[in-house]
């Protein structure tokens, strides 16, 4: 067999720097398990002044969803998991599309026959015997054709796959990261399927081969392809191709029992954001669903990661999603936030209940910062900007500040032309408006405030005082809900 291309294969495979890739299959959301995997290659590389690469998977035509990929550029641009070689930004070892490089699988897999590991099968499989290899059986009869009867009966155009041709005797050892060392019988391992009839790779054999072709030096994965690592092993020894170090992780679990499925409603990273989580905070909580840093620190910014995540912090024990603990992540996230830089975020949940109207989106923004949990708590939190809600008197009853209808009625009339004779509207005057108001009644303040923060927001919790809350609504909301609460005592 002429190797000259096989040789200018290998003079373009960049060495000498750590070189990882994040290889997902465009078909549909970004799950949590696969952001890990995306986020630990990333970081990996970073680590490491490496190479981050991102190649797409789209071997199973069949799974491909319409958009996916644009689902994956999005969720790594929105993560900052920036990629140095990639579809989009091409590189070294362009193209970074399985589909595109399918000229190349049908050659290696020629060489490895030329080398003795692996055999045409003329046998009549199911389709999903072909996608995967596996099925039971015993030895393949078409393993003990010779090569030119199995060259004879390809030139006449017989359909075949090509298989993996297993050593009977031995074993196969390979070395993980998290795992450690690892042996196996040969004897427990089948004669994958590497090349289907309709002339497309498997999944197993075109990552072996885009692996290598791209100077993968190491590969992170889920511990369920733990299994298949034996397989990959003799591939790259059939090839003579150095092995890269392998990373596998172990699931992401709903519970003790259950991996983590978008089947049984478990949020993708898509999800989770629509659900009022910030991204960074989504991304701290991921670091730590399998790895442990040194130290008790557990926020950590992606820089900081970047920094001092080492692989030996990967745990062999699956990770359980607990989303009262990310929950947790995302307040700290958003009390740690600049206020500029929450008043941005929180603006559209605050628009949804305000709309147009001409309020201070960051004096709103900041009376929440301290008391948010979520993004989507924000509208509810302030849904009384938008709208007076519905009240009754008996709101104005407050037993730790000895109010009651009465009283209300008494303090909000005597309220009514102190506020309208302010030339300055601010939280500050209203305050002293009150304070002032207190002492001519012989009240505590907190008798005056407790019928203002019910005439002004409708109810008695509120984020941010009665006096910030009418500084925002204005004066002339202020005094119209004031006169609103005064008809109903009446």
């Amino acid at each position: 067999m002429d190797m000259t291309w096989f040789d200018e294969m290998e003079a373009r495979i960049p060495k000498g720097k750590v070189r990882t890739r994040f290889a997902p299959s465009p078909t549909g959301y970004m799950h949590v398990g696969n952001l890990r995997t995306a986020l630990y290659t990333w970081l990996i590389a970073r680590h490491n002044d490496g190479t981050f690469i991102l190649r797409i998977e789209d071997t199973d035509q069949g799974r491909l969803v319409e958009g996916a990929v644009d689902v994956i550029y999005k969720t790594l641009a929105e993560c900052h998991l920036d990629h140095d070689e990639g579809p989009d930004v091409g590189g070294p070892v362009a193209p970074y599309i399985q589909t595109e490089r399918r000229p190349f699988y049908g050659k290696y897999a020629e060489l490895l026959i030329e080398r003795g590991h692996a055999y045409r099968c003329f046998c009549e499989k199911t389709e999903s015997e072909e996608d995967t290899g596996d099925f039971n059986r015993g030895d393949d009869p078409c393993r003990a054709l010779s090569r030119e009867e199995a060259d004879r009966r390809a030139a006449a155009g017989e359909p075949f796959v090509i298989r993996q041709r297993i050593p009977h005797e031995g074993s196969t050892t390979f070395h993980d990261e998290i795992f450690g060392d690892i042996t196996v019988e040969n004897t427990t391992l089948d004669d994958q399927v590497l090349m289907k009839r309709d002339g497309l790779p498997t999944y197993n054999f075109a990552n072996v081969v885009d692996d290598h072709m791209m100077g993968i030096t190491h590969v992170v994965r889920g511990s369920e392809y733990l299994s298949s690592a034996p397989k990959y092993n003799l591939l790259y020894q059939g090839f003579g191709w150095d092995v890269p170090r392998y990373v596998h992780c172990s699931p992401v679990m709903r519970d003790a029992q259950n991996k983590m499925s978008k089947r049984h409603g478990d949020p993708s990273y898509e999800d989770l954001i629509a659900q009022g989580f910030l991204t960074d905070a989504v991304l701290n909580y991921v670091a730590l669903l399998g790895w442990s840093p040194r130290g008790v620190q557990e926020i950590f910014s992606l820089d900081e990661l970047k920094d001092v995540f080492e692989m030996s912090g990967i745990s062999k024990s699956p990770a359980i999603f607990d989303i009262e603990k990310l929950r947790y992540f995302n307040s700290e996230y958003i009390r740690a936030m600049a206020p500029e830089a929450f008043a941005k975020v929180a603006e559209p949940y605050i628009r949804q209940v305000i709309g147009d109207r001409d309020y201070d989106v960051a004096a709103i923004a900041a009376l929440l910062q301290e008391r948010t949990r979520l993004l989507t708590d924000i509208p509810g939190m302030v849904d009384f900007f938008g709208e007076l809600p519905e009240y009754g008197t008996e709101s104005f009853v407050h037993k730790n500040s000895k109010s009651n209808e009465d009283s209300a009625r008494q303090v909000l009339q005597a309220m009514m032309p102190a506020l309208e004779a302010l030339t300055v509207w601010s939280g500050d005057s209203i305050y002293e408006v009150v304070l002032k108001l207190a002492e001519e009644l012989g009240f505590k303040s907190g008798k005056v405030i407790w019928p203002l923060r019910i005439a002004v927001a409708g109810r008695g919790v509120t984020p941010g005082s009665a006096t910030e809350i009418a500084e925002v609504l204005g004066k002339e909301e202020t005094l119209r809900r004031i006169r609103i609460a005064l008809e109903k005592l009446a």
